[in-house]
């Protein structure tokens, strides 16, 4: 790995921290009891958990891990940072739970078991002292806001979380202020091993003199703004960062205004060619700042590295592929090794070393010994986390259990009872996958920084012959991904039908389908589904089952009939993505649902349809009467929606002889230059019909949850 340990024989400015010491616990037992268990409190008075308990269980290593960088320094009071250590560790999966905890004046460890939506977009959930948050394995997320630490909070680890989606629509966003994790006046904090992206504003803020932060191994991407330090005229802020993967932002990655003491070391900075997000620069020293820059990599980032006059930067060791614009340096800096030890890389390894090992893992937060309440009993309990889910891994060049996604859902056991994760590396899988009926609780989830990262994709149309010669596959058998399992999730990644209709114009059938759900209580969350005709069919495993369908924070891209089926579906707080024909026309149809008279059919809502598209090309929807069943009643709603103009004034058509009319087509409260006003081409809900076709209306009390 050619990494060196950098150390230095002299006296440090602070005390190094002493990592044998136990704080606060005069005595062997009790130091004992808080490392296996901590303090067990429950709804009476705090507890102590008894010897002959202790003596049989140990804490995980994860529970008792302490911050390396600045985060580890005696200052201020505080001996290092080591979070909720001495406390209890409890499980949780409700934002209710969350917050009491981690706002309780008591230390805790708390591990986050499950996605947990805010109930107020951008909320913050305001962090105490002495806590650690740890996602159990891959499945703890925070979505739809973040974490607060206030004027004083010290001693807080925030690790192995996905932290996401606060998007509100606005790239360089300066209306919300709706960070993953933000800091004014905190001290002694250690931020690692996150996956944090796609947020309103930045995704880390150091501010307002916060000191002593240790930010390690996180993967920041698919934002504006990944990472500010700053927002105050005093020079008092000592910072680590290092080992982490910036990739897919724009700027502050990070800035530094005015931080006493910077050491940025093993970085990954990526800006990915032929997207949309091009960087505007890359580590940037502001202001009074003294940064030291060792070892790291950047890849195709503009004005890579950049200082203002009055700030200090060296540089040792980094490494510039493909970079542009500015690289500077100048001044005097300061050696880390004053401070606490550390180890470094060799440049040339980062990429691999980061992209391998940033964002959460699925050994941290699981398998734990910790105290859980039941009604009002409190006990000690082993593996309280056991319901983190059995992963699996993906790696097209071998370095996973699996390298391919069909071979990881082969393994999965008939019959399976629990959650099953395959977790699948960055990559291009060129390969059809099905999940079976007999696999239920599946989770297809990329690992990469962003859902473009890992992309499932094949071509197969229903004209496409199979190799078997025993005939053509037909439109639902031309699905890259086929789900006909209960419970199944799909993350954080890519499925694509990359049928090429101007090259096989001589071929019958070029529908060509790239997801196809077949099942119940299916979860979508983060992805991109892409094609041209029929890209994402929602149905059910027969007419007589309900097949519920719901996708969020998503991208579906398509041309005609896109969105199609006789599922229950909703389609909330995602992008719409027209596309033009394969000739450069613009003509084309979002939905055409199938569906049965005594259910619901499709509702897209809190969403936005856009694309390269002439104005006034696209319908929201046709009937679609599969093989002429008249008894079908086909329907879609779009409410509170952001309609481009290439809505038609009329925005629903007839087909193959059946009239919209006679079904259920309705709108409520869009906007945009594609809105319009209630006529008799475009019926508008009332106020008393909307409120019965909310989401929940649709999920019919399943509530989507990640796991």
């Amino acid at each position: 790995m050619n990494a060196h340990r950098v150390t230095d024989p002299g006296k440090p400015r602070h005390r190094r921290r002493r990592r044998a010491l136990t704080v606060g616990v005069p005595l062997a037992l009790t130091a004992a009891c808080a490392l296996a268990y901590g303090t067990v409190s429950g709804l009476g008075s705090p507890q102590t958990a008894s010897a002959a308990t202790v003596a049989t269980a140990a804490a995980p290593a994860w529970a008792t891990a302490t911050a390396d960088g600045f985060a580890s320094v005696d200052a201020l009071g505080q001996n290092g940072t080591y979070g909720g250590r001495d406390g209890a560790t409890v499980t949780v999966r409700t934002l209710a739970d969350l917050e009491k905890y981690a706002t309780a004046a008591e230390p805790y460890v708390i591990v986050v078991a499950a996605a947990i939506t805010m109930d107020t977009v951008g909320r913050e959930i305001k962090v105490a002292s002495d806590k650690t948050i740890v996602g159990s394995g891959t499945s703890g997320h925070l979505v739809g806001g973040g974490f607060f630490l206030g004027q004083g909070v010290h001693n807080v680890i925030i690790r192995n979380l996905t932290i996401r989606d606060t998007y509100q629509g606005v790239w360089n966003d300066k209306d919300h202020d709706f960070d993953a994790i933000q800091m004014d006046g905190a001290h002694h904090v250690w931020i690692d091993h996150n996956d944090l992206r796609h947020m309103a504003d930045g995704l880390i803020d150091v501010r307002k003199d916060s000191t002593y932060v240790t930010v390690s191994w996180n993967r920041l991407g698919n934002d504006n703004k990944a990472f500010g330090i700053g927002w105050t005229e005093n020079v008092v802020t000592d910072i680590t960062i290092h080992h982490n993967w910036i990739r897919e932002t724009e700027q502050r990655n990070p800035s530094t205004d005015n931080a006493a003491h910077a050491h940025l070391y093993n970085n990954f900075l990526e800006d990915v060619a032929d997207t949309d997000i091009t960087s505007s620069y890359g580590n940037y020293a502001r202001g009074a700042t003294t940064m030291l820059l060792e070892n790291s990599y950047f890849q195709g980032f503009g004005n890579p590295v950049i200082k203002d006059g009055t700030a200090s930067l060296v540089q040792r060791g980094n490494v510039f592929s493909g970079t542009t614009g500015r690289n500077e340096s100048g001044g005097t800096a300061f050696e880390a090794t004053a401070y606490y030890p550390y180890t470094l890389d060799a440049a040339a390894n980062v990429p691999s070393l980061v992209k391998a090992g940033a964002g959460p893992r699925s050994t941290i937060g699981t398998a734990t010994t910790a105290a859980t309440t039941t009604g009002s009993t409190t006990t000690a309990a082993t593996t309280v986390a056991a319901a983190a889910a059995t992963t699996l891994t993906v790696a097209a060049d071998g370095t996973g259990q699996y390298r391919t996604v069909q071979a990881a859902v082969d393994a999965v056991p008939a019959g399976n009872a629990s959650r099953v994760v395959v977790s699948i590396a960055p990559g291009t899988y060129r390969e059809t996958v099905k999940v079976p009926s007999n696999k239920p609780h599946v989770t297809l989830q990329g690992s990469g920084a962003g859902r473009k990262d890992t992309v499932i994709v094949y071509g197969n149309a229903a004209g496409t012959q199979k190799p078997d010669g025993s005939g053509t596959y037909g439109t639902s058998g031309s699905a890259t991904v086929a789900v006909e399992a209960d419970d199944f999730q799909a993350r954080n990644l890519s499925i694509t039908n990359d049928f090429d209709e101007g090259a096989n114009q001589s071929l019958s059938g070029h529908q060509a389908v790239a997801l196809r759900t077949a099942a119940d209580q299916v979860f979508l969350d983060g992805v991109i589904v892409s094609g041209d005709q029929d890209t994402l069919l929602l149905d059910t495993a027969a007419k007589d089952k309900l097949g519920r369908v719901y996708m969020t924070n998503s991208y579906v891209i398509g041309n005609v009939d896109f969105v199609f089926g006789r599922a229950t579906a909703v389609i909330d707080k995602s992008v719409i993505t027209l596309k033009k024909r394969w000739d450069g026309s613009s003509a084309g149809y979002i939905t055409a649902p199938s569906t049965a008279a005594d259910r619901k059919g499709f509702l897209i809502s809190r969403s936005t349809v856009n694309g390269d598209v002439s104005a006034a090309s696209f319908y929201l929807g046709r009937p679609w009467h599969a093989g002429g069943d008249a008894t079908l009643d086909p329907q879609t709603t779009v409410r509170d929606t952001v309609l481009s103009s290439a809505i038609k004034a009329a925005p629903w058509t007839d087909m193959s002889g059946f009239s919209w009319k006679d079904d259920r087509f309705a709108e409520y409260e869009n906007t945009g230059a594609g809105a319009g006003s209630a006529s008799s081409d475009r019926p508008q809900l009332t106020d008393a019909q909307a409120a019965d076709q909310e989401v929940a209306d649709w999920l019919a009390g399943w509530t989507p949850t990640a796991s």
